[in-house]
């Protein structure tokens, strides 16, 4: 799994239900929630 930081909790978390999107731009991303708030997590893992 991925981690992103949870700008809620302000600390690096691993991304609960986590699923890779393409950006508009062609960048990939993983989008999921946070296992602690339930807040929504985003990172950007680049063009790979």
């Amino acid at each position: 799994m991925a981690e992103g930081r949870c700008m809620k909790c302000k600390k690096q978390v691993e991304i609960k239900d986590g699923t890779e999107i393409v950006m508009k731009n062609g960048m990939k991303a993983m989008k999921g929630v946070c296992p602690t708030c339930g807040t929504k997590v985003f990172r950007i893992l680049g063009k790979k």
